[in-house]
């Protein structure tokens, strides 16, 4: 059994076998979910940085590629 302690602010330090075993490095999210009275740790999927432009497209039917592109690139 692995043991963190909290602190006064409500933190905690992962120990070092367990952010192995999630995979996680600083600056990643973590999902805290309770089942049954328990809470499991879980890594945060990641986000895409392409997630951002699902859907852009929708709604520009019959619109030029070309002025599609110099919109992006602010022309």
């Amino acid at each position: 059994m692995v043991t963190a302690k909290l602190t006064s602010k409500g933190q905690i330090t992962i120990p070092k076998q367990v952010r192995y075993k999630l995979g996680i490095s600083p600056g990643e999210n973590l999902i805290f979910e309770e089942k049954n009275g328990m809470f499991y740790i879980k890594k945060s999927p990641r986000k895409s940085s392409f997630d951002k432009w699902v859907g852009y497209l929708r709604g520009r039917k019959g619109i030029k590629t070309d002025s599609i592109i110099e919109e992006l690139r602010g022309k």
